[in-house]
């Protein structure tokens, strides 16, 4: 039995002010770069990334590497690199073919990219590599923050999200997809299949699967999957981020017959309509937030977390917005470590002046114009290379560039580097000498995928809505293309019109 590998993920923000460039596959901040034919197996071993798992599970069955690549969250990917890549992976499927006949085809994708020639970028390549093999059997990953499609259901026999948020379980949904997939060839036929779209919006704060709304929701999925007949049951969260039609929640229920198919997903759907007053959380500004930890951290014995989740990297942010930093240097946060500011002039600058200087830093504000005005001391420097050791990230290689530590006021510190990255892993602070467990308070650039290593060390928990793109609210961004009576906050009676926008 032989069958084809490859994959590529991409997460794009609409309105995130840099786009996705070729050059972002080939050096990726927190995961293998891009990479084609064998050299594929090596690059994924001993990472969390979900291809991984899927080669792991394929045991004694021979794999034919494609191309896999990844780049952070950003702006729409540009055609130049979906052109190029697209190109590699078709390519070697070709090449493949004509070294003899293939059995099947597993892909590890986002499901949440938009090119600039193709909103629906994974339905595109899907559509292409259908065009190549026909009807063989092809199965695929996703995040859950997959925007998932009719075009992307219609063109595979299962696809498999992760289940957690944080991810990780990244491995295991490969895992499962390439064990679809060889169900699937033994089966010789497709399963029956029901799609499903809902009418309004989750946040992204809101989707967290470690705590409720969302724990108790992936409760319900993984009875409902249980069912009788139910060969998988892939919830995708929605990424609220992408301008096109099919933005937002949406799931697939394959399953043996087309009535135990349209059971699981009508269930799953109405659990979903009957819970969305639940998925309205809070978060707070930037002056209540640090004021809050402040207080909270005067008696704590463990690290207060703040989220700067709207200039999270891992959603399109930058990661160089001052808003949240400004804010703690004006209230005196003693004890409290940023991690990051994504500023590779900054980073050079310090390196240039060495550990123990002092040095005045325009700091930041690269993606939107607003830098920081700072006298910072040089107190470490590094490379920006480390592995990641956390639950998401154990095993990943971490390249944030050359990096700094800079204490910016008597008792806030700063991790400046030189290529984004999602402050996700304890890695990152200990990489530059910052035991995270000992700071008093921590303000990452995440949404909710630092909550996997850093909430079992914090006291407190904060989400903070300070300057990004990554809003916290999404309905207040200038959305053209979205569908007619989609809602864009859950119990908003205000629905999209036809030529986009709110109604």
């Amino acid at each position: 039995m032989r069958i084809a590998v490859g994959g590529f993920l991409h997460e794009s923000h609409s309105f995130a002010p840099l786009p996705t460039r070729y050059a972002d596959f080939v050096r990726s901040g927190g995961f293998p770069g891009l990479v084609e034919g064998p050299a594929l197996f090596e690059a994924v071993r001993g990472t969390s990334v979900p291809i991984a798992g899927a080669i792991e599970a394929a045991g004694d069955v021979e794999l034919v590497p494609l191309a896999w690549c990844f780049a952070s969250p950003a702006g729409p990917v540009q055609d130049e690199a979906f052109e190029r890549i697209s190109g590699l992976i078709c390519g070697q499927l070709s090449r493949a073919l004509d070294a003899g006949p293939l059995d099947g085809v597993y892909l590890d994708l986002h499901g949440a990219a938009v090119a600039d020639s193709f909103a629906d970028m994974e339905g595109e390549l899907l559509r292409r590599v259908r065009a190549i093999v026909g009807d063989l059997p092809l199965t695929i990953s996703l995040d859950p923050h997959c925007n998932l499609t009719a075009a992307m259901v219609e063109r595979v026999d299962a696809a498999v999200p992760f289940r957690t948020y944080p991810h990780v379980d990244m491995r295991a949904a490969g895992a499962q997809a390439m064990r679809l997939l060889l169900a699937r060839i033994a089966r010789g036929a497709p399963w029956a299949r029901a799609f499903r779209q809902m009418d309004f919006w989750i946040p992204i704060t809101s989707q967290c699967t470690l705590v409720d709304p969302m724990k108790s929701v992936m409760d319900a999925r993984t009875e409902l999957a249980a069912a009788a007949g139910v060969m998988e049951l892939g919830f995708c969260f929605g990424f609220p981020y992408a301008d096109f039609a099919d933005c937002g929640v949406a799931f697939v229920a394959y399953a043996e017959t087309q009535a135990e198919a349209d059971a699981a997903a009508d269930g799953f759907g109405a659990l979903l309509a009957a819970r969305e007053a639940s998925f309205l959380l809070e978060v707070l500004p930037a002056d209540a937030v640090v004021a809050e930890a402040i207080r909270l951290a005067e008696g704590a014995n463990a690290p207060v977390v703040i989220a700067d989740t709207q200039d999270n990297p891992g959603g399109g942010g930058h990661g160089d917005t001052t808003g949240l930093l400004a804010e703690l240097i004006r209230q005196d946060a003693q004890g409290a470590v940023v991690a990051l500011i994504n500023d590779a002039e900054s980073a050079e600058a310090c390196h240039a002046a060495g550990v123990g200087a002092r040095i005045a830093l325009q700091l930041g504000g690269k993606s939107d114009g607003v830098p920081l005005a700072v006298s910072a001391e040089v107190q470490a420097l590094t490379d920006g290379q480390f592995v990641g050791t956390g639950p998401m990230a154990k095993g990943n290689p971490g390249n944030v560039g050359r990096s700094a530590l800079i204490a910016v006021s008597s008792g806030v510190r700063v991790l400046v580097v030189s290529r984004k990255m999602q402050a996700l892993d304890q890695s990152l602070l200990r990489h530059i000498g910052v035991e995270p467990s000992a700071c008093r308070i921590l303000a990452l650039k995440s949404s909710v995928h630092f909550r996997a290593d850093f909430q079992p060390i914090a006291s407190a928990v904060l989400v903070a809505a300070s300057p990004g793109p990554v809003v916290a609210d999404p309905s207040i961004l200038p959305f053209r293309h979205l569908r007619p009576g989609l809602r864009l906050r859950p119990m908003d009676n205000r629905q999209t019109a036809a030529s986009g926008g709110l109604a």
